[in-house]
């Protein structure tokens, strides 16, 4: 009975610490102009339509719609902010370029998808956006410049007439917009790692905790963006639960998961439909 009691008393115990570590940031002014409001994923792009991903066209044609824009920014090698997602060009323009060893000047020979638009500075879409609909900001860390990134993105960002919010998957990007700028509202990007084949060299270990959450504690983040077809992870149902945590999901590609999503008070990023 002994051993029954101090195993039960260990498990109480483990939870417990698991659940401070989960432990966001709450009630952070702000949040409520950005509920109810629907976020085109990269722009409101549509390659049947020559309107390729991140591009300014598929920025206008998000604005045009009333809807809001995720987007991702990368840290160039003049200090200058792109737009794109992916650091290799190979899959958007076909080049076997990485974004952070260009400059603002070289992507005019970067055209996106074979079509006319290229990737756009990150200055340009702020002016598109300035007055309009709000942004979810995506810093895209690579190389350990997480730091520099985030100070160039909020420099950016300093004097802007508009509503937004900075996500990341990196830790240290948060951790950066919490120690730094502390009335940014600031969101944790993750999905279940431990079954994503998209892990790069992430170790078992960090596939773990980064699936978890578990660095919230440190970074308290405002809210989680998580992979929507992920939702039923343990710790973001507990952040739920106990804390009242914001949810943003994503990417969601049809109309019926939407309006549900919408129904349970989580905000979505869409893809590939018009909502």
């Amino acid at each position: 009975m002994k051993a029954i009691i101090k195993a039960a008393m260990g498990c109480l115990g483990a939870a417990g610490v698991w659940c401070l570590l989960l432990h966001p940031r709450r009630n952070q002014p702000g949040w409520e102009a950005l509920e109810g409001v629907r976020f085109a994923h990269r722009g409101l792009h549509d390659m049947e339509r020559g309107i390729p991903e991140n591009s300014m066209a598929a920025f206008r044609r998000a604005v045009g719609h009333g809807f809001g824009a995720e987007l991702d920014v990368h840290l160039m090698a003049d200090g200058e902010l792109a737009v794109v997602h992916d650091s290799c060009l190979k899959r958007v323009c076909g080049m076997e370029l990485c974004i952070e060893d260009l400059t603002a000047a070289d992507l005019k020979n970067c055209p996106l998808m074979g079509t006319e638009e290229r990737i756009p500075l990150f200055r340009e879409v702020l002016a598109l956006f300035e007055g309009k609909t709000p942004l979810i900001i995506e810093l895209k860390a690579e190389r350990g410049n997480s730091a520099a990134l985030t100070d160039a993105v909020m420099a950016a960002l300093e004097g802007w007439n508009g509503t937004y919010c900075v996500e990341s998957f990196h830790p240290a990007a948060v951790l950066r917009l919490k120690e730094k700028y502390p009335h940014v509202l600031r969101g944790q990007l993750s999905q279940n790692f431990l079954r994503s084949s998209e892990v790069g060299n992430l170790s078992l270990p960090v596939r773990f905790v980064l699936t978890n959450l578990l660095t919230t504690a440190v970074t308290q983040p405002d809210f989680i963006a998580y992979n929507w077809q992920d939702r039923g992870n343990v710790s973001l149902r507990l952040m739920k639960a106990l804390y009242g945590v914001h949810e943003v999901d994503w990417t969601v590609r049809d109309r019926k998961t939407m309006e549900a999503l919408q129904e349970a008070g989580v905000i979505s990023i869409f893809e590939g439909f018009m909502p």
